[in-house]
């Protein structure tokens, strides 16, 4: 059975004896995402297609602030917590963040993507994750998990936006099982990731050119 820990954290005065026992924590399962590759396996040599990469730069990735961290967010209705004694083995953000870079080294051959201050001549591709989360249609039922990603291309010079798109991933759940949720997780990510790729290869070959 999936235990949930509530989101809301109560903050009270807890007066604790000297004779008081600690408890020993109950242990904690890591898990990852994003290991399901979006593209399969790396393309054969002969297969990669001949060209000059473009230049993007892809910024820090914006994720939802309650599923950003290691815990696995659930929402049922309007309320929402955290499944219990699980983790990812990091920040939410971060393995997302991992794929992406992934998914374009495999899936984008003619793009140059790189993170970190813009380069020059680099269009600039922004990433917000608002939803990440496994949803129940009821308590105790079999949830599916939902991503939902906004995503901007951007002009160098004046961060004008060239393009603009958002993506919404349902991946089922085969049970309400924590290893089936995480399953459902990376399938979604693959097919959430694939799609910001093909979408950025696509609007960066029709973009107009950037100037010097």
């Amino acid at each position: 059975m999936i235990r949930l820990s509530s989101v809301a954290v109560v903050a009270a005065g807890l007066a604790l004896s000297a004779c008081s026992v600690l408890k020993t924590p109950d242990p904690i399962q890591t898990y990852r995402f994003g290991t399901t590759p979006a593209f399969g396996e790396t393309a054969a040599q002969g297969s990669v297609p001949s060209c000059s990469p473009t230049g993007v730069n892809l910024r820090r990735v914006e994720f939802n602030t309650a599923a950003r961290g290691d815990q696995i967010l659930t929402a049922t209705g309007y309320e929402t917590a955290y499944i219990g004694g699980t983790r990812w083995v990091g920040a939410a953000s971060t393995l997302f963040e991992e794929a992406l870079q992934d998914g374009f080294a495999s899936g984008a051959p003619c793009l140059r993507v790189t993170s970190g201050p813009l380069t020059r001549n680099a269009l600039s591709l922004s990433v917000d994750v608002r939803r990440f989360e496994t949803v129940y249609a009821a308590p105790g039922a079999v949830p599916e998990v939902k991503v939902a990603v906004s995503v901007q291309l951007l002009r160098r010079d004046d961060r004008a936006i060239i393009k603009d798109a958002r993506f919404d991933v349902t991946q089922p759940v085969d049970a309400n099982r924590v290893t089936s949720i995480v399953s459902a997780y990376n399938l979604a990510t693959a097919d959430t990731v694939r799609k910001i790729v093909e979408w950025t290869v696509q609007e960066v070959a029709s973009a107009p050119p950037v100037e010097d």
